[in-house]
Formats: C-alpha cells, sequence, structure tokens
C-alpha cells in the first residue's frame, strides 16, 4: 500500500503541472486589455499601464510568467489582484463556504441517490422504482436555477420553512435548500447509476450462493451486494466534489452565498486572471485528492483489490 501510495502521488505530479499550465495559458490568453476600466470610464495612462506590466511581468513570455507563478505558490503566495488585494485573502475567505455548500451537497445526493438506487434495483419494475426513474428525470431535465428559484420561493417566501438566503454563519439548516439544489443533478444520476449496479449484481452467482446458504437478506445486501455495487457509485461522488466547486457559481449567486463562485464571476467582469487561476488551481487539487481518495476506497469495499 505504501509504494503504491507513493507511487500515485509521484504521478500527481506531472498532473498538477501539466493542468495548471493549461489554465494558466488559456486565462492570460484571453484578448482585451486587463487594465479597461481601473481608471474610471478614462482610458488609463500610459505610466500606469507600464507600471503595472512590468509589476505583473505582462510583458514577459508565458512560460516565464508561469514559472514565476509556481515559484510564489509553492511558497504559498497565490498573487495578488490588480487592485492590490491578496489573492490569498479572497481563497481563505471564499472557499471554506463553497467548500461547505459542497459537502452538503455532497452528502445530500450520496444518501438520497444510494437509499433510492438500492430500494428501486432490489424491486425494479414496482411502484417505487416507476417514481424515483421519473423524478431523476425531471431533475436531469430542469436546470439548477430553475430548482434553486422554485425551493427558494416555495420554500422560504411563500411558506416561511427556510431562510430565502444564507446568512453569514452558513448554518447547516441553511444549506440544505441550496444543497439540495446544487446536488440535485448529480443526485439523479447516483440514484439511477446504484440502481441499474444494484440490479445487474442482483442476478450475480456470489448473491445467489450467499442466499442459497440462509444467510439473513440484510447481510446479503449490506455486507455482499451493496460494496460491490457502490464501486462505480464511490467513482461519481469521489470526483464529483470539485465539480460540486466549481459548478456552484448559479447556487451562490440565488442563495446569496459568499463563496468561490460569486468571486470568479467578479474576477471575470474586472479580467483579474491571477485570481481565476488561482480559485482553479485549488480546484485541481481537490479533484487530485478525491481521485486518489477514490482509488484507496475500491480495495475497502473490494476485498479482491489489492495494492501491493
Amino acid at each position: 500500500m505504501g509504494r503504491y501510495l507513493l507511487r500515485r502521488l509521484l504521478q500527481l505530479v506531472p498532473v498538477f503541472i501539466g493542468t495548471t499550465f493549461l489554465i494558466y495559458w488559456l486565462v492570460w490568453s484571453v484578448p482585451g486589455d486587463p487594465f479597461a476600466g481601473k481608471c474610471g470610464e478614462r482610458r488609463c495612462p500610459e505610466q500606469y499601464v507600464a507600471f503595472m506590466t512590468e509589476k505583473y511581468q505582462l510583458d514577459q513570455p508565458v512560460l516565464v510568467q508561469y514559472a514565476h507563478y509556481m515559484q510564489n505558490l509553492f511558497q504559498g503566495d497565490f498573487g495578488e489582484t490588480f487592485s492590490g488585494r491578496s489573492v490569498n485573502d479572497i481563497i481563505v475567505a471564499a472557499y471554506p463556504n463553497t467548500l461547505k455548500l459542497a459537502l452538503v451537497a455532497l452528502a445530500i445526493e450520496a444518501l438520497i441517490g444510494i437509499t433510492a438506487g438500492v430500494l428501486t434495483g432490489l424491486r425494479r419494475n414496482g411502484f417505487l422504482d416507476n417514481l424515483v426513474l421519473v423524478s431523476t428525470l425531471f431533475l436531469i431535465a430542469l436546470p439548477v436555477f430553475v430548482i434553486g428559484f422554485v425551493l427558494q420561493w416555495l420554500l422560504g417566501v411563500q411558506w416561511g420553512i427556510v431562510r430565502p438566503t444564507v446568512s453569514s454563519e452558513m448554518r447547516l439548516t441553511e444549506l440544505l435548500v441550496p444543497g439540495f439544489v446544487l446536488g440535485s443533478a448529480s443526485m439523479a444520476y447516483v440514484a439511477r447509476l446504484a440502481r441499474t449496479s444494484i440490479a445487474e449484481n442482483r442476478r450475480a452467482d456470489y448473491v445467489r450462493t450467499a442466499i442459497a446458504k440462509g444467510l439473513p437478506m440484510r447481510r446479503v445486501v449490506g455486507v455482499h451486494l451493496l460494496r460491490n455495487s457502490l464501486i462505480p457509485v464511490v467513482t461519481l461522488l469521489g470526483t464529483d466534489l470539485g465539480a460540486l466547486m466549481g459548478g456552484a457559481i448559479v447556487t451562490e449567486g440565488i442563495f446569496a452565498v459568499n463563496g468561490i463562485g460569486r468571486e470568479v464571476y467578479r474576477a471575470i467582469v474586472t479580467k483579474e486572471s491571477a485570481t481565476v487561476v488561482s480559485i482553479v488551481v485549488v480546484l485541481v487539487l481537490v479533484y487530485l485528492v478525491m481521485n486518489l481518495l477514490v482509488d484507496l476506497l475500491y480495495a475497502a469495499l473490494d476485498p479482491r483489490i489489492r495494492y501491493e
């Protein structure tokens, strides 16, 4: 296990460098004047543009800029915006909020999705199975902003069950509805994937053997059937955390969550490329770490998988 873990960590290094360079090159290659609007309605003076260009090394080749950025990054410095604000402060203030929201969404989609998938996979073509299939198709077809606005108006404004917007305290009860909205589409995919996997493994020989030996159905499902069927579901859930964090822009906007979605939108509008690059770099780290954890979970779910 130790050698496998070390090998995987070494494999993450070129992946991280390659993805971050691609992101850096794409963001800084976007056409447009990065100093447009920095001096109000009038055009910025040439002296100011020259000073800022030299300060942020915008006159250097992309490789040189990227090397300088990575050098600072390995020292824990994500740079600063053109207004002089530290990107570290932006990340520290915004990322925990988005991470909380994404974790709540991940927990909701895992709990509801796996439960619905197991129940419908064991009893296909029944009322519950048809209900889950229709409801998941409904969630997949509807855009996230439609679900968000409907639940916000219905639960927050019309019925007064929850707050229409999330407060600065980010309480768990306030994040349940935004978390459901954010993870609604993924929850539908998890339910359908778990249903298919359970139904397929339900006819496997090892399940029939366990039933023939007289094992209780609860043990057959919980120990034998569920563990093998959860491997594709765990893969989806593990890679979905980064997708939830990166795709939270709409949900954060609807429920007034001060997260990375709002900061990315501001950075794009104001052409603050350093902020966009740094936020996406952290998302890349989340993806890489979650992929590694998913690979390690395979051995826990399936005893036939061993990392020597």
